[in-house]
């Protein structure tokens, strides 16, 4: 091992060996355990944390976010990699079951692209299925993303997940209480659970079977006082009955965002005040009046129903203008949002 005297740099983002060599390896061998002795990992600690808007953000950094700081039993420090500051601006959790169907996938995704663009970060936990996709649809959004992760972040589970931790870390961070080198055993998930609910505002639970690791997740965000949705499904499906039970349970039932902005107290208008849709000049589009895109995109809606994902690929715009028309058409009236984040047209009748 590298001499703690061996001063680092100080790199953008957090907390680097100093000058006087103790402090960081002090935290990092109090990570890894009181009276541990683990030179070897303390050195792989300090190779990662060379790496690139990679940082250890101690709990006496005034960058901690503050919404984890007020819960007890939170971590003294956090290993982040991409923008620290990312873990302090408003977030929803949106968590759910690995085997998710592709329903429940593609709820994920529309949820999280709109609560983007609202404004809120969206936090998940990286693991296949409704995790993965919520980080997507913030993605395309775009928006920013956070993934809270149950192993060292030198490593990333599952592996089939790498390229996109690293778009990830670059809309927002990675970050994980564990040192690097720890694999993905199964206690570490509801320590990383608990955290992934003190971050954020409210979880949004889709699809979840009754003995879920995501009903941990609402169950911790319900003790540190967040907001816990869900939203429901078929009664056939046992992915619902999680859900089902934690809106019996007192849950928020959520079939729109609409329905998570007003279980979170939010709204849309003191969330993302330009999500108003302009026109190519900048004035806004006066209502009746509809530009080329939001034509298109009615064309592609059709009289049938449809997921956002479904209208990225049938009018080629990007998510975020999708969402952007989308909600300039809901507001006249001439589009409806439909449970699991579909959409369908209004009515002739229904519109006046």
């Amino acid at each position: 091992m590298r001499g703690a005297a061996d001063a680092r740099e100080p790199h953008a983002g957090g907390m680097t060996e100093s000058a006087s060599g103790g402090d960081l390896v002090r935290w990092l061998e109090r990570l890894r355990g009181p009276g541990r002795q683990d030179p070897a990992g303390i050195e792989r600690d300090l190779a990662w944390l060379a790496g690139p808007n990679r940082c250890l953000l101690t709990a006496d950094d005034p960058r901690y976010p503050p919404q984890l700081a007020a819960v007890p039993g939170m971590p003294p420090a956090l290993f982040v990699e991409g923008d620290p500051d990312a873990l302090s601006r408003p977030q929803v959790a949106i968590v759910g079951s690995r085997a998710a169907t592709a329903a429940g996938r593609e709820t994920a995704f529309d949820f999280a692209a709109r609560l983007a663009a609202c404004g809120f970060t969206i936090t998940s936990g990286l693991a296949a299925g409704i995790d993965g996709q919520a980080h997507r649809g913030a993605l395309a959004a775009p928006g920013a993303t956070i993934a809270v992760c149950g192993t060292g972040l030198d490593r990333v589970y599952p592996a089939e997940h790498r390229e996109l931790a690293a778009r990830i870390a670059a809309a927002g961070c990675l970050v994980s209480e564990f040192p690097t080198g720890t694999p993905p055993r199964a206690e570490n998930f509801p320590r990383r659970n608990r955290l992934m609910s003190g971050l954020a505002r409210g979880v949004l639970v889709i699809e979840a079977a009754s003995r879920s690791g995501s009903l941990i997740t609402a169950r911790l965000a319900g003790e540190q006082g967040r907001e816990v949705m869900a939203v429901p499904g078929s009664i056939h499906n046992p992915l619902a009955r999680g859900c089902h039970r934690l809106i019996k349970d007192g849950a928020a039932l959520v079939e729109s965002v609409d329905d998570a902005l007003s279980a979170l107290g939010a709204s849309l208008s003191a969330l993302a005040p330009d999500s108003v849709p302009e026109t190519g000049n900048g004035a806004k589009t006066p209502q009746g009046a509809l530009d080329s895109d939001a034509e298109m995109l009615l064309n592609a809606l059709g009289f049938g129903t449809a997921g956002l994902d479904r209208l990225v690929q049938r009018t080629g715009l990007s998510a975020h203008s999708v969402i952007s028309k989308l909600q300039l058409l809901e507001l006249e009236g001439r589009v409806e949002i439909l449970a699991g984040g579909r959409y369908s047209r209004t009515t002739a009748r229904q519109a006046r």
